[in-house]
């Protein structure tokens, strides 16, 4: 029963995956309703504002009757409030469904149980935990933004075999390959937003958008304390939201917001701003100063360093950390190592 209820809520798992880098703020969810042992519908939540997971998988059911006695899975506790869709949980009794299996619960002030009271109060049977780990890794974003109250922040890097970031006039192009290069900007399309430092945005002009593959882009972000770069670069294009933290002004135009933040501030006022703007996912590309920032707060969960071929013999040092990674991988020549913050 255990293995045949893991099968089904693997595949909800994969259904859910459909939605990164589409559903937030909201968690990526799948949901598979089986009947009699066969799987008659399936759903995930597509996109932001639409439908939930449950309602794209109770919709897809040509029988509906069936339902009646069928188990559903779900990766996600289901919604137990009105947002921009109906409550999930008031659907499930709606359709009288048998029994709903259920991998992680909702931490979320706005669920956290009350889902899984509706539905047992209706007298459906409820099962939690299956696959709990699974489905709070894949929501990690999620999970960060509600539990610590800041976004998921994802470090990255690329330094030389002989451990530097830039020549000593800041020059970088190109430490990486290609296929790193291309898998960059997949990473983009799918985090909410992506952050630099003066000196990276001054000296590599970056567009910090996606290009390489398709998806939406992240909103552009730069530490800019006097406001003294160039309105020529890339970065102030207003091709895509971009803000700009400094220490003189705020104002808004199209595209682009300039941020005032207090002389002093600490990387928790920059992370406070955008948790203020429901950005659950944060890429921090650099430059080294700026990395280092985050690693000497604490303030990072994951960190993913390109390691190529070349060397500078001298120039600006790799930012460090201290520990061991946790996984490393063959990007084309490139080694890419994974580190998870302890």
């Amino acid at each position: 029963m255990i293995e045949r209820d893991s099968r089904y809520m693997i595949r909800a798992l994969e259904l859910a995956e459909n939605g990164r880098g589409k559903v937030s703020p909201n968690p990526m969810v799948g949901c598979v309703i089986v009947h009699e042992d066969k799987i008659i519908g399936e759903g995930y939540h597509q996109i932001y504002g639409g439908p939930h997971a449950e309602v794209n998988a109770v919709h897809s059911v040509e029988n509906q009757e069936l339902l009646r006695d069928s188990t559903v899975y779900v990766t996600l506790e289901p919604c137990a409030h009105w947002g921009k869709t109906p409550p999930c949980a008031n659907l499930l009794v709606e359709k009288q469904v048998k029994k709903v299996v259920i991998a992680a619960f909702d931490s979320n002030p706005l669920v956290g149980g009350k889902g899984i009271e509706i539905l047992r109060n209706a007298g459906i049977e409820v099962e939690t935990g299956l696959l709990e780990k699974e489905a709070r890794g894949q929501n990690r974003r999620f999970f960060t933004q509600i539990e610590k109250q800041r976004p998921y922040i994802i470090l990255k890097w690329a330094q030389t075999f002989d451990g530097y970031v830039a020549r000593e006039d800041f020059s970088s192009k190109w430490i990486s390959g290609t296929q790193s290069r291309q898998l960059v900007h997949k990473w983009r399309a799918e985090e909410d937003a992506i952050l630099v430092g003066k000196n990276t945005a001054l000296h590599d002009n970056p567009s910090l958008n996606v290009r390489d593959w398709v998806g939406k882009n992240p909103v552009r972000m730069v530490l800019d304390s006097r406001l003294e770069l160039p309105e020529s670069l890339n970065l102030f294009n207003r091709s895509a939201p971009t803000i700009r933290f400094n220490l003189t002004k705020s104002e808004s135009s199209e595209n682009l917001d300039l941020v005032q933040l207090a002389s002093g501030f600490s990387i928790s006022d920059i992370l406070d701003e955008l948790q203020n703007r429901k950005i659950q996912s944060l890429i921090v590309e650099g430059g080294s100063r700026v990395l280092a920032n985050f690693i000497e707060s604490g303030l990072w969960d994951e960190a993913r360093v390109f390691t190529g071929k070349v060397k500078f013999h001298t120039g600006i040092p790799a930012p460090e950390l201290n520990q061991n990674p946790d996984e490393t991988l063959h990007i084309g020549e490139d080694l890419l190592t994974i580190y998870h913050h302890v």
